[in-house]
């Protein structure tokens, strides 16, 4: 009786295994079958650049970088504009020339690296884009500190070119070509502070180059990091980027490599985005978290401070990684701050929420004093689209609301991962028409109609993409670069702040 049972189990579990084999392979065979079903790949997608950096390319100044980036954007120029011969012209691609979306319709390509070189600078600023942007990202932020700082924005390798860039680079590439820009930065300004505006995976960056130091005992880089929608953590699902990667070469099916086959309408951004990137940055977060979780407690005291504006909802990276994972983890003797973004809490509003984004954040704040300052810009509640910024801190709400003389606009209920860095007279992504009708302008690209017929899909038409609190940021901004000073000179006193 009793080997019968075993044999039964035995059969059972052979059963169970060769089943879930057989689930296994369909899902697989169906996830590639909906992946090929996507458009086809372009030359873009699948020419190799050869003169981009990498860590190994042996490099050991700036000046260099830059000569490197010069031989690359002349293989873009021979590979990719002066062979592609389209079937059907398109308005709105990026490597047609003369189109709406061609970056040289620009006074200045913010593809590219830039150095705007200042005699009478009283700090140097380094400026980090994300992944799959470009320099323009950060351009509005090279323009406000022109004349007073020694700017330098810098191309992270396999931007700004062509979408096949992304598909070999490592996190390394990146950290190399930042510690070379924070070099010659260094050697341009002695004496002088450095400050560095990082955004997404550029803040990432900034952090990971800080981190670096710290663990070998080095002295650190900058006077202060300001992180726009920071990389401190992503959704799980990214690890899984790695493995399709890994797919797509295992069975010879080069779209496995890309996550999204897109038209690319937009002159300084990929829209399409290849596996590794996503990969890429889940390695660089992971090694920030390594080093993080190795440090003392007087290593971590060492890092400078920190300004970080987030939108409570991000659909990119984590907005609550920002709190769990970095900010609760730093010592209360510095001038760290975060500011959260919150959503349009009008009544109606409040009536289609799925669930409140701030809930996940109360413990933090609720259960022990704050290593940091937190500043919360939410709804005035008596004056329903205006907003107020509410400090909270020490386990309680306190009475310091300061009242902004600015409002939510009409239909925009939060803000976005990519909005943060742009103004509203931003006139790529901003919402107001321009006076060129031969640049294209996405943000005002919202069009109701029927689903699938456009090159530019929904989701694109919806996300926010510019910051209504710009004026507010620049100021918390302006005052962290003066010293770390805090706001307190504003704090009695409505800012004269408006919507142009």
């Amino acid at each position: 009786m009793r080997a019968i049972v075993i044999g039964s189990t035995k059969h059972f579990l052979f059963a169970a295994f060769y089943a879930a084999l057989g689930i296994a392979l369909a899902l697989i065979i169906a996830a590639v079958w909906m992946l090929n079903a996507r458009p086809n790949l372009s030359l873009w997608h699948t020419t190799h650049l050869t003169s981009e950096y990498h860590q190994q390319s042996g490099l050991t100044d700036f000046n260099q970088y830059l000569l490197l980036e010069d031989k690359l954007f002349a293989e873009v120029e021979q590979q990719v504009y002066r062979q592609y011969q389209p079937e059907i012209a398109s308005p709105i691609n990026r490597y047609e020339r003369h189109s709406l979306s061609d970056p040289r319709l620009w006074q200045q390509n913010w593809n590219r690296s830039f150095e705007w070189k200042n005699p009478q600078a009283e700090f140097g600023l380094l400026l980090l884009h994300g992944m799959s942007d470009s320099p323009y990202m950060m351009s509005h932020l090279a323009q406000h500190y022109k004349q007073q700082a020694y700017v330098l924005g810098l191309r992270l390798p396999g931007h700004g070119t062509i979408p096949s860039g992304l598909t070999d680079i490592t996190w390394p590439d990146l950290a190399g070509a930042v510690s070379l820009a924070v070099a010659h930065l260094s050697t341009q300004l002695p004496g002088k502070p450095i400050y560095v505006v990082g955004f997404s995976t550029g803040a990432a960056l900034a952090l990971n180059h800080e981190l670096e130091n710290i663990s070998l005992d080095k002295s650190t880089s900058f006077d202060g990091m300001i992180m726009l929608s920071p990389a401190i953590g992503l959704t799980p699902i990214a690890a899984g980027a790695y493995w399709q990667a890994k797919l797509g070469k295992l069975l010879g099916q080069d779209k496995l490599y890309w996550n999204s086959i897109q038209t690319e309408y937009d002159p300084f951004k990929y829209q399409s985005f290849a596996v590794n990137a996503g990969d890429v940055v889940y390695q660089l977060t992971q090694r920030n978290q390594t080093l993080l979780g190795s440090l003392s407690v007087q290593q971590l005291d060492a890092i400078p401070a920190m300004l970080t504006f987030q939108s409570v909802v991000d659909d990119t990276v984590s907005s609550l990684a920002v709190v769990d994972l970095l900010y609760q983890r730093l010592p209360a003797n510095k001038n760290h701050q975060l500011v959260l973004f919150d959503v349009n809490r009008t009544r109606s509003n409040n009536q289609l929420l799925f669930q409140d984004p701030l809930a996940s954040f109360a413990p933090f704040w609720l259960s022990k004093p704050l290593p940091y300052r937190l500043s919360l810009l939410e709804n005035d509640p008596q004056r329903d689209h205006h907003v107020q910024v509410r400090e909270l801190a020490d386990k309680s709400i306190t009475n310091d609301v300061l009242a902004l003389n600015l409002t939510w606009p009409k239909d925009v209920f939060s803000l976005s991962h990519v909005a943060l860095n742009f103004p509203i007279e931003d006139t790529l992504y901003g919402p107001q028409s321009g006076n060129n009708p031969d640049k294209i302008q996405i943000g005002r690209a919202i069009y109701q109609g029927e689903r699938g017929i456009f090159s530019m899909t929904a989701d694109d038409m919806l996300r926010q993409k510019w910051n209504p609190f710009y004026p507010y940021m620049m100021t918390r901004i302006d005052a962290f670069t003066q010293g770390h000073q805090s706001e307190s000179s504003l704090d009695n006193k409505p800012l004269k702040f408006s919507q142009k």
